[in-house]
């Protein structure tokens, strides 16, 4: 059971301007296992039991993100299982696909990695909801090295052909100038529960999941609103259970967009 199956709220989609298609579809396709479901010149929306929940948009003139500006920190992509995740992470070991690191997180074990535009991605599976240690209203979370031995003693023998059809993205991590201001805006525009605090990082969600959207400062304090014209993160499009009859659009002090509905049937089921 996952994230969209149980949640009063589900990303639907992260949409993020490349400006080289070709070669971050084929990160997406051939790395991340993700499937293409729709088409056109210049787009391409890529997700999983036809499902599209990541659109790339090609401009190549974008001007590449700064990485210490407002933006995308990761998307961060669940699968449906623990064994699922274990052969993912076999496949890509056995591709010789640089990782960026791994860390047991409590609530989910994950593995990280960028693709070609520098872009974060998180790849991960949660533990069971029975585990999670909440109080006072916070769940505990951690950032410890992962076991990957552990872990890939968890893949069956089946070859990897992509992610399961209830894969999903599970949370989207954001970099932000001021998380006591990311703190404000999200509990007060998107009605999100601040569910962790680390330093210089906060977490929010609907629902009792751990967390769907997140916002840190460690790379980026001070930062101003994102300039036009800029690849990376253009918009997020959140489901919500209850909220607003049609879709809105909401802006954050940083420039970033939130598309609010209701939350698709596909996400639900």
């Amino acid at each position: 059971m996952n994230a969209s199956s149980t949640s009063a709220l589900t990303i639907e989609r992260v949409e993020l301007v490349v400006r080289n298609l070709r070669a971050t579809r084929a990160f997406y396709e051939n790395v991340l296992g993700l499937h293409p479901v729709s088409e056109q010149t210049g787009e391409l929306s890529l997700g999983a039991g036809g499902r599209g929940f990541l659109r790339l948009i090609e401009r190549p003139d974008a001007t590449p993100s700064n990485p210490r500006a407002a933006g995308l920190f990761h998307t961060a992509f669940l699968m449906p299982s623990r064994g699922e995740l274990a052969r993912w992470l076999r496949h890509v070991l056995d591709r010789r696909v640089r990782l960026d690191g791994a860390s047991d997180h409590l609530v989910s074990e994950a593995i990280y990695l960028q693709d070609p535009e520098g872009n974060g991605v998180e790849v991960y599976a949660d533990r069971p909801r029975a585990v999670w240690g909440w109080q006072d209203g916070q769940v505990r979370m951690a950032t410890a090295p992962l076991d990957v031995r552990d872990l890939l003693a968890a893949a069956d023998e089946r070859q990897w052909s992509g992610v399961a059809d209830t894969a999903c993205i599970g949370h989207v991590h954001l970099q932000v100038g001021d998380t006591t201001v990311a703190e404000q805006f999200f509990g007060e525009q998107i009605g999100l529960d601040l569910t962790c605090r680390y330093p210089s990082a906060s977490f929010f969600s609907r629902g009792g999941y751990h967390h769907h959207i997140a916002a840190n400062s460690w790379n980026s304090a001070g930062a101003v609103r994102r300039a036009e014209g800029v690849a990376g993160l253009q918009r997020i499009a959140l489901g919500l259970a209850s909220g607003p009859a049609r879709a809105t659009e909401v802006v954050d002090p940083w420039g970033m967009v939130y598309q609010l509905a209701p939350r698709s049937e596909s996400s639900a089921a």
